[in-house]
């Protein structure tokens, strides 16, 4: 199965923007679909966006619709969140994984990038 690992979170305040990546690590994606997916303190992780292998067809929770972007440049094994308008509530560690949509995949999660929002 293919490792991916997250970069790019940081602080940032409150309607200020971050671009999160998720490489491959050791092998290509293949023909994975990718999600992101946040957990904040005290709360379980839960699905933000995601993008499919075939023809990159994109989802995204209803709370960041209109503000992050996925996409994905399968020649650079590299899936990107772009996150613009970032608020208090979007703070939390974020992770990729390969499946569209299941925060409770049965996969060895990486460690995750923190994005702190601050108000």
């Amino acid at each position: 199965q293919v490792q991916l690992v997250e970069s790019g979170g940081g602080l940032v305040q409150a309607g200020g923007s971050l671009r999160l990546s998720c490489a491959a690590s050791g092998r290509t994606f293949g023909r994975y679909s990718v999600g992101w997916f946040r957990q904040a303190p005290g709360k379980e992780r839960e699905f933000v966006a995601g993008i499919t292998w075939s023809d990159a067809h994109t989802y995204y929770t209803d709370s960041v619709k209109g503000r992050f972007t996925i996409s994905r440049d399968n020649a650079k094994n590299t899936v990107y969140l772009q996150m613009n308008s970032l608020e208090p509530g979007d703070t939390g560690v974020y992770y990729c994984a390969p499946t569209i949509s299941d925060p409770k995949y049965d996969y060895s999660w990486g460690q995750g990038t923190q994005v702190t929002v601050s108000s």
